[in-house]
């Protein structure tokens, strides 16, 4: 297994001003980033991938759907076609870092509800579209891994089984699930069974604690979930993802409101050496 951090902690888009924090990343043992995928050309994350490579260090890439006007789950049929441009344009950017793991909530606009469940008409109309680009993505031997979040910041996909049965449904074999543990440990009625049950779809894995704060330092059952990832023989990256308020409409998406941490390096320093110590 490989060992990320997911850089949303401090900035939307990376630049060459966040150089330092890869230098601090890799220096604390990391094997790779995770690499906003929000705005840009593949031109820029080619820089990027450029600066990684000089530093050693691998990556994925994490994009979310920025807006109605390209949710592929809606119902207007230029809202999908737009979605489906928009997807295209992630993969690109994540093809330019050199990446094979494009992870994320892209299957709806975050925070937007409609008041009743997902329809099988918002189903097909999204397994439609992620279908297409999941065949775009096979050029570049590039797995899309979509995450499933809380009730709280989405509808469409809320636990591990909506997940899975979605990407059933897509029937793609490099589009899989991104396995969070901040959100399984509100939504499944058992987090950790549901590794093992659903493990031939998991592609991806997010070390998240309960409270978005420092890995270790909450109450997701860490033992039993470890123990959990090596039984199932994963070999992907374990990423932790952790947020602040640094950055105000990141920090009002996630529901930050107050601060889970010391400082960044006590989430970064720490996180990788509760993870090395559980592995």
């Amino acid at each position: 297994m490989k060992i990320g951090f997911n850089l949303l902690l401090w900035t939307t888009n990376l630049g060459l001003k966040d150089f330092h924090l890869l230098e601090k990343l890799k220096k604390a043992g990391y094997d790779g980033v995770e690499v906003p995928i929000f705005e840009g050309s593949p031109e820029h994350y080619h820089s990027i991938s450029e600066l990684l490579k000089n530093l050693d260090l691998e990556c994925t890439g994490i994009s979310v759907i920025p807006d109605e006007e390209h949710n592929p789950i809606s119902s207007n049929k230029s809202n999908r076609n737009k979605a489906k441009d928009f997807l295209r344009w992630a993969v690109d950017c994540n093809q330019a870092l050199n990446s094979k793991i494009m992870c994320g909530p892209f299957h709806q606009p975050l925070a937007q509800f409609s008041g009743i469940p997902p329809t099988t008409i918002e189903k097909e109309n999204g397994s439609e579209v992620h279908k297409e680009v999941a065949n775009y993505a096979k050029k570049f031997d590039i797995t899309l891994c979509i995450e499933p979040l809380n009730r709280f910041e989405c509808y469409f996909l809320n636990t591990i089984k909506d997940a899975y049965d979605y990407v059933k449904l897509v029937n793609e074999d490099n589009f899989k699930i991104l396995y969070d543990t901040f959100h399984s440990n509100i939504e499944e009625k058992d987090p950790v069974g549901s590794i093992s049950k659903f493990s031939d779809k998991i592609g991806h894995i997010h070390i998240s604690e309960n409270d978005r704060g420092v890995p270790g330092k909450g109450n997701i059952p860490w033992s039993e979930t470890f123990q959990a990832i090596q039984k199932i023989n994963y070999k992907g990256w374990l990423t932790i993802e952790a947020f602040g308020r640094s950055l105000p409409d990141l920090a009002a998406a996630t529901k930050v409101w107050r601060d889970f941490f010391s400082s960044e390096e006590e989430v970064y320093q720490e996180g990788i050496n509760f993870i090395k110590k559980n592995l």
